[in-house]
């Protein structure tokens, strides 16, 4: 099962959380970035439906798959 991290940091004059790089909207504080960060760390722990996807490798090969809507990685906020 995968993990996903969201830290708390400081970013564009205010606070933001990141995660794998990707920063999220800028919060005036600290504890405003953190309580975004915990209700989408449970938003993403939330299972959804069976979907059939497609999707392009770097290699130009087309790939299809089920994936399973129950398969959701665990989570951690840090800061």
């Amino acid at each position: 099962m995968s993990k996903v991290v969201y830290e708390i940091v400081e970013h564009d004059g205010g606070w933001a959380y990141r995660s794998d790089g990707v920063y999220s909207e800028t919060f005036a504080g600290h504890d405003a970035a953190r309580a975004a960060a915990i209700r989408v760390a449970r938003e993403q722990r939330v299972p959804g439906t069976d979907a059939a996807i497609s999707f392009e490798t770097p290699d130009g090969k087309w790939h299809e798959e089920l994936v399973d809507g129950h398969d959701r990685p665990t989570t951690e906020v840090k800061g």
